[in-house]
């Protein structure tokens, strides 16, 4: 399993000198298991480069999910170049939606907000009859959904091929629990000897005293998490929109110093746009 990320920061996109590392696009993975699918979860502003790498790659089928509907998970969406290409098929996956998904998007993509309505892109679109949390299978991917502890409600995944394993837990607040968020000790559970975590690190302890129940956690809580689940490595994910490059690399070196002195095993990033995982 191949997994690249176009987008990690949170809330809005950023610009400028301060954010080249770790870069300003908001969510979008990309995801290639052996059996050659595209796999893509959320649709924020990093969905536009990953739309060209599709166009220049001449690909005619990719497979979209979604973690939840707020902005940043889908401002990207009308900027993926292949959904104006009458040769390629996007399957939308109706979880976490049911049967609204065409009308998200819809939303997304109307005037007076966007020129171009959802039902007139030219590319073909199918609505896979997929209902959370029930697991589902792309390709030679396992994929299990599981609630998440934010607002309006949202969904991390699972994806497991052959013995490897990779949790997405973006949007969670650890210490806080929203309606359908689950408690702290199954989201261990859920997470157990990952071969990769990322997960929501937005905070630091003293901001999460200001913004708590705005559905984000510390980054010591995702450390905390990865070290309870003893998954092999964590990445920091949903970047806070002022969190400069010094800031993260400065949060990362404290990270590892804790996994230290616990003399654990586990490796901690900030996940950055363009970074690659090979599982």
């Amino acid at each position: 399993m191949e997994i690249k990320c176009w987008g990690s920061r949170g809330s809005i996109p950023v610009s400028g000198r301060m954010y080249v590392a770790h870069g300003g696009d908001t969510t979008c993975m990309e995801i290639r298991p052996k059996s050659g699918h595209t796999v893509i979860v959320d649709a924020g502003t990093g969905i536009r480069r990953l739309g060209n790498k599709v166009v220049a790659e001449g690909l005619r089928e990719a497979h979209m999910i979604f973690t939840h509907v707020h902005w940043d998970h889908v401002v990207g969406f009308p900027f993926f170049k292949p959904i104006y290409r009458p040769d390629f098929t996007l399957h939308l996956y109706r979880c976490p939606f049911s049967k609204y998904i065409g009308k998200m998007l819809n939303g997304v993509m109307k005037p007076p907000f966007f020129p171009v309505r959802f039902s007139d892109i030219p590319a073909q679109t199918h609505l896979q009859p997929i209902t959370c949390p029930e697991p589902f299978e792309i390709g030679s991917l396992t994929i299990v959904p599981i609630h998440l502890s934010h607002p309006n409600t949202a969904y991390g995944f699972k994806f497991i091929e052959d013995d490897k394993t990779f949790v997405f837990m973006t949007d969670n607040e650890l210490g806080y629990h929203h309606p359908k968020g689950l408690s702290y000790e199954e989201y261990v559970a859920f997470a157990q000897g990952a071969d990769l975590l990322i997960h929501d690190g937005e905070y630091t302890p003293e901001e999460y005293k200001q913004y708590r129940s705005f559905g984000h956690t510390t980054y010591e809580q995702a450390l905390d998490l990865a070290l309870d689940a003893g998954v092999k490595q964590v990445g920091l994910f949903h970047l806070n929109q002022d969190r400069s490059d010094r800031e993260m690399r400065r949060i990362v070196k404290m990270c590892r110093r804790r996994i230290r002195q616990q003399k654990r095993r586990l490796d901690c990033v900030a996940v950055k746009a363009d970074m690659t995982f090979s599982l």
